[in-house]
């Protein structure tokens, strides 16, 4: 997991990914109805919809960051991860759905597409716009993982909000692609089913997106297991104290970004005195959190290991 310290605001690269699409829908608004392009107009509704996603992942950040109360002791964290779900299904259905069904119809009543200049210089425009910000996402995810590989990380990280709007950056760039040589085809062929193919391509990569987006966010939503890394900082922190005889079980939960829950067993030297116990536990919870500080709550339960329990 990578919510380490050090690391740009969870909104920075939202708030980037937004200013970037609202200038883009704008012009490819205006593109689609010069050209009649049905490409362009699955580009037009994809970008559109990407930018009342990062509204909603905004919304998903401030609420996340709300403090525990006697409703939800454990914070709030989770709510990135629902509005993450939000806003793959809004994927899933205002853009690609979408942009199948109209793929579809112009395959069917292929239209002429017109004003060809306006919509490849509104498309090149739009690619270096979308191409900057998938190439930001792309340094973020870099310094964030690590030695592990790119791709590994994609599966593995628990930065929804990060993954989400690379996941949707990244479609964009691949959509656009798809539109400039559907829009080039059609043209050069006189043949609107071209279009309408670049259109139903379009779909079917916002769709793969969306599915991939959903299955990841959903087991953050209901309840994943934290990165190895901090069990492994647990039992290491745990294994410093030779009054700590063993780690009977330990168990993580991602609470949220940089929120982690632990609780933790150990089995510890019987002779010692209950007021010590008590020092032994608070001190390995200060040694985890220093190590781990996205250990935000830590659990230590003290017991008798079941080979030593009298039969």
């Amino acid at each position: 997991m990578s919510s380490e310290s050090g690391h740009a605001s969870p909104t920075a690269h939202i708030i980037q990914s937004l200013l970037a699409n609202l200038g883009i829908v704008i012009a490819k608004g205006i593109a689609a109805a010069f050209t009649g392009s049905g490409a362009m107009l699955a580009e037009t509704i994809h970008s559109f919809a990407d930018c009342g996603n990062q509204l909603l992942l905004l919304m998903g950040v401030k609420r996340a960051a709300a403090p525990p109360d006697p409703s939800h002791p454990l914070g709030y964290g989770r709510n990135l991860y629902f509005w993450s779900f939000m806003v793959a299904l809004l994927l899933f259905v205002g853009g690609g759905v979408f942009s199948v069904y109209e793929g579809i119809h112009k395959i069917g009543e292929p239209e002429p597409v017109e004003n060809l200049a306006v919509g490849l210089v509104v498309l090149g425009i739009s690619l270096a716009l979308e191409g900057w910000s998938t190439l930001s996402n792309i340094r973020e995810i870099n310094k964030r993982r690590g030695p592990k590989g790119f791709f590994r990380y994609l599966v593995d990280t628990k930065d929804s909000d990060l993954i989400v709007v690379f996941g949707e950056n990244s479609a964009a760039v691949l959509g656009l692609g798809f539109a400039f040589a559907a829009m080039l085809l059609a043209s050069a062929t006189g043949d609107g089913r071209w279009d309408g193919a670049g259109s139903l391509l379009i779909g079917l990569v916002l769709i793969g997106v969306a599915v991939f987006l959903a299955v990841e966010v959903k087991s953050l939503l209901v309840g994943e297991s934290a990165d190895p890394g901090v069990e492994a900082a647990a039992r290491a922190a745990a294994g410093e104290d030779p009054r700590i005889t063993r780690v009977l079980n330990c168990i993580t939960v991602q609470q949220g970004p940089g929120e982690v829950l632990v609780a933790i067993k150990i089995a510890v030297d019987e002779a010692i005195a209950v007021n010590e116990l008590c020092r032994l536990i608070n001190e390995l919870e200060v040694r985890l959190r220093s190590a781990r500080p996205d250990a935000r709550w830590v659990f230590v339960e003290p017991d008798i290991p079941r080979d030593r329990l009298p039969t």
